[in-house]
């Protein structure tokens, strides 16, 4: 038996880690001693490794929650159930990827834009393209070349030519 201290202290976390785990329903002490003080079983401490891993890997309180419940119930459960967390999971990932490859884009293209000198920022391009409403960029020591930018939440693209 662990209490919450041992339990904490051995996977290098914070009570307080244990006692969110507690409330969400992710991880319930199986018993309590007489003076209240949660106690753990060696199951929950290969369950609060469980959620430790599939915390490290990125997967929500709520993705856990449904794994920890097919794990509680595999033999009735199929491996495409599992699967469909995971690929759920990864789609929002590569959806994330994209989304910030787009900004990334963005932004080296802005940057490239602009001398980056210290003349004053009346003319700088990086401002004027951000303040302009039809997304034109002043290149200010390239010449004309045109510039992308990205609207990754509404996932659509404006291509300007600087000036």
């Amino acid at each position: 038996m662990y209490r919450i201290g041992e339990l904490a202290e051995r996977y290098h976390i914070k009570t307080d880690t244990l006692r969110f785990y507690d409330k969400h329903g992710l991880l319930t002490p199986s018993l309590r001693s007489e003076s209240g003080y949660r106690l753990y079983t060696e199951d929950d401490a290969h369950k609060l490794q469980f959620i430790l891993r599939a915390k490290s890997i990125g997967l929500s309180l709520l993705d856990i929650s449904e794994l920890l419940t097919i794990e509680v119930n595999k033999s009735n459960r199929a491996c495409a159930d599992v699967k469909s967390v995971i690929d759920v999971k990864l789609a929002e990932v590569e959806e994330k990827i994209a989304e910030l490859n787009a900004f990334k884009s963005s932004l080296q293209q802005l940057s490239i834009s602009c001398c980056g000198g210290a003349v004053s920022a009346e003319g700088c391009s990086i401002l004027d393209a951000l303040e302009s409403s039809d997304n034109t960029i002043k290149d200010e020591h390239h010449g004309d070349h045109a510039v992308q930018f990205s609207d990754a939440k509404n996932d659509s693209s404006k291509e300007s030519i600087c000036c």
